[in-house]
C-alpha cells in the first residue's frame, strides 16, 4: 500500500469537495430528498467534525498511542446537538477545507509512521492506524458519491425537464 497516494488522494479531494460545494445557492444546499435524509449543509458540518474528531483524531491515537482508547462519538447525535442545519454554509464549507488542509500537513509531517500500530477495540478487533487512513480516503468517496446524487435529486425536482436523455442514475 502507498501510503503517500492515499495522502495525495485526500489532497486532491479537498479540491473535488471544493469545486462540488462552493457557491451553492441556499435553495440548493437547504433541499432534501427526504425529511430524514441529510442536505448539503448537514453533509458539509459531518465532513468537518469528522476530519476533526474522528479520522484525524483516530489515526493519531492509532499512531503515537495505542494503547488507549480515541474518544467515543456519534455522528447521528452531533446533527442534532451541534444544530447542523443552523449552521452557516460557507463558513462551515470554509472550515472543512481549511480542517483538511491542517490534516494534509500533519500527514505529510509524518517520519516513518508506524502504520500497524493498532488499538485494540473491544468489540471490533484492532483498529490500526492504517486502517483509518485507508478509510477516511473511503469516507470521502462515500461522500463524493452522496453529494452527486443529492445535486442530481435536486436537479430533477427543480429542472422541469425529464433527464432521461442524460441516462440513468
Amino acid at each position: 500500500m502507498d501510503y503517500q497516494e492515499i495522502i495525495l488522494k485526500l489532497r486532491k479531494n479537498r479540491e473535488v469537495f471544493k469545486e462540488l460545494l462552493q457557491e451553492v445557492p441556499e435553495d440548493e444546499y437547504l433541499w432534501k430528498s427526504h425529511p430524514d435524509q441529510w442536505c448539503l449543509l448537514e453533509v458539509v458540518c459531518h465532513l468537518y467534525d469528522e476530519e476533526r474528531e474522528d479520522f484525524r483524531t483516530r489515526l493519531r491515537y492509532a499512531l503515537e498511542t495505542p494503547e488507549k482508547a480515541p474518544p467515543a462519538f456519534d455522528t447521528l447525535v452531533w446533527v442534532k446537538e451541534r444544530n447542523y442545519i443552523g449552521q452557516n454554509y460557507g463558513e462551515m464549507l470554509q472550515k472543512f477545507l481549511d480542517e483538511r488542509s491542517a490534516s494534509i500537513t500533519w500527514l505529510r509531517s509524518l517520519e516513518n509512521p508506524p502504520w500497524d500500530n493498532a488499538y485494540q477495540h473491544p468489540e471490533l478487533g484492532p483498529r490500526s492506524a492504517r486502517l483509518y487512513l485507508v478509510n477516511w480516503l473511503a469516507h470521502d468517496y462515500l461522500h463524493i458519491r452522496q453529494i452527486n446524487k443529492l445535486k442530481y435529486y435536486y436537479l430533477q425536482e427543480t429542472a422541469g425537464e425529464d433527464l432521461q436523455y442524460a441516462g440513468k442514475w
